[in-house]
């Protein structure tokens, strides 16, 4: 087989171990290659257990695939540079490091078809090499089809099979809304058989759906409704995975808008609800004493503990990197900021764009997790007034410090009741398009309340457009800073407006180019690989920046 394909899977087999506590913490510890691996119900389970790989939070991984990588959790890399940065919820960023961090900030994606191979360089958020990972997957996945029945039963290896075709689902999921479709190896004959590695040609994106709808109904259908470990993906999560991506591509796939009603109505039974405790909930929400409460679905479980090497497990540096470095542990009068515990960051790489904190209602509770102005090392208070200069935007403080460790143990969700709400509102209205029905406005209702508001206004509910606009608000303040945006605001296809007023420049493209380097590989196979994508819909979209 030739070297380097981009679907290649090296030789090896990477062994992952869960920990024996309550909470799911993958930890990579070796390679293994011997023949006769995996052969007990054991070696299987750490053997699928590989797929959680780029979904857990270490600084980098790898996983034999595709060189080191960021996962999609870990802020520098992951989803929030992704669809956080490149949204209208960021401002771009000036004062800092510069480069793609300056770029992406701007929604500019130019220069990433310089991008190259590997992804963990902060000018070079490159996530394409996850396509051998994905091949990497699909081997597993046809290995633990060929478990003999001696070895675990029908019910575990359907178990596992679930859970492995939904990281795989996910990787495809991630993928899609990085770059638009992708060629992908999801049948285990085809793992080392030269010619389908060779197949670098975008499939359309309606196959990509198809393929990524078979996994996560897979998944829906198989996994195990519950685990003993937090943070161990369950049907509950599978579920909420589908319904996101069926009311994405529910435009043109038939059916898709009511398959996510009814996924609603399965979730009903799970006994979730939002989280209404403390003086102020919405605050209370993500700190570290109420995790995994009555509305996390799923969350990648944390601990305060880790350094972010593969071995430590999970955890969160996001305010290392959303705290501006000059901010100061107490104030004027010597009390303490809400970066006491920590200090200043090692510089403001994700921000609050101020014409998107303009857009939150004064009585919203939602409002008070972003700090529009601090005290800094300097001796005076930085404010709206200081802008351009010791920063670009506001601090994102949803995911608080709450302990004196260089990093901190905040559970990062993935799923929330409050996201199952929204979604099933804006289903229904697009499944009749026509006023929203009861139901549909008590549920937005439900989420605004927990965040200090009033009912929607009349005019919000008078019909399906007025609605659509009022649920695209109530997301994107509800879901700052939670990996969610820039899908969203694509799905409303106000991707390039909404961009644009807040950070006053238009998006490059809708979505990233593919690099240089696999559209030249992709030439030597004869094969026509397109660097860019985008919907129907875009040109209307950037047509209509400042109408």
């Amino acid at each position: 087989m030739k070297k380097n394909k981009i679907f290649q899977i090296l030789i090896g087999v990477t062994l992952l171990f869960s920990s024996c506590e309550n909470d799911f913490d993958p930890h990579i510890y070796g390679a293994l290659i011997p023949e006769n691996y995996p052969s007990t119900e054991a070696e299987y389970e750490s053997y699928a257990m590989t797929c959680y790989t780029p979904f857990t939070t270490t600084w980098v991984y790898n996983i034999g695939s595709g060189g080191n990588q960021h996962g999609f959790y870990i802020p520098e890399g992951g989803v929030l540079r992704m669809f956080e940065a490149t949204s209208d919820a960021m401002a771009p960023w000036k004062t800092g490091w510069g480069g793609q961090w300056l770029q992406l900030s701007m929604a500019n994606f130019t220069d990433c078809v310089y991008y190259w191979r590997g992804g963990v360089g902060d000018n070079n958020p490159n996530h394409f090499q996850k396509l051998a990972e994905i091949t990497r997957f699909t081997q597993i996945i046809g290995t633990l089809e060929k478990a003999a029945e001696d070895v675990m039963t029908e019910t575990k290896k359907n178990n596992l099979l679930g859970e492995a075709r939904l990281c795989r689902g996910l990787m495809m999921y991630y993928m899609l809304h990085i770059y638009g479709p992708l060629p992908a190896i999801l049948n285990p004959d085809d793992v080392f058989d030269d010619s389908k590695l060779e197949g670098m040609e975008r499939p359309t994106l309606q196959q990509m759906t198809e393929w990524i709808t078979s996994d996560m109904e897979f998944a829906v259908a198989n996994m195990a409704e519950s685990t003993a470990e937090k943070g161990r993906y369950t049907r509950d999560y599978a579920r909420v995975c589908l319904m996101r991506h069926y009311l994405n591509e529910g435009s043109y796939m038939q059916g898709y808008y009511q398959k996510a009603l009814d996924l609603y109505q399965q979730l009903k039974g799970g006994g979730y609800k939002l989280y209404t405790q403390g003086d102020i909930p919405y605050i209370d929400l993500f700190k570290n004493a109420n995790k995994f409460n009555s509305e996390i679905i799923m969350a990648v479980s944390c601990s305060e503990t880790a350094d972010g090497s593969p071995k430590s497990g999970n955890f969160n540096p996001l305010m290392m990197l959303a705290v501006p470095s000059d901010a100061a542990r107490l104030d004027e009068n010597g009390q303490s900021t809400p970066f006491n515990l920590q200090g200043g960051g090692w510089g403001q790489n994700f921000n609050v764009a101020p014409k998107f904190y303009d857009t939150y209602d004064s009585a919203d509770d939602r409002k008070k997790v972003i700090l529009a102005d601090y005290w800094s090392t300097k001796g005076y208070r930085v404010s709206a007034s200081n802008l351009g200069s010791n920063w670009d935007g506001y601090i994102i403080n949803k995911f608080p410090v709450e302990t004196a460790t260089p990093f901190q143990g905040t559970d990062i969700p993935l799923a929330r009741w409050a996201d199952v709400l929204l979604m099933f509102a804006e289903a229904e209205v697009r499944n009749s398009n026509g006023v929203p029905s009861t139901d549909a406005v008590a549920a937005v209702n439900e989420v605004r309340h927990r965040a200090g508001l009033g009912d929607l206004p009349a005019a919000s509910i008078s019909s399906a457009e007025a609605f659509l606009d009022a649920i695209l608000i109530e997301r994107g303040h509800e879901f700052l800073y939670e990996g969610l945006r820039k899908i969203d605001l694509i799905r409303f296809n106000k991707y390039a407006r909404m961009t644009f007023k807040s950070k006053g420049v238009s998006p490059s493209h809708q979505y990233m180019p593919l690099p240089n380097y696999a559209i030249d590989q992709a030439k030597t196979y004869g094969k026509n690989l397109v660097q860019t994508f985008e919907r129907e819909g875009w040109k209307t979209d950037l047509n209509s920046v400042g109408m």
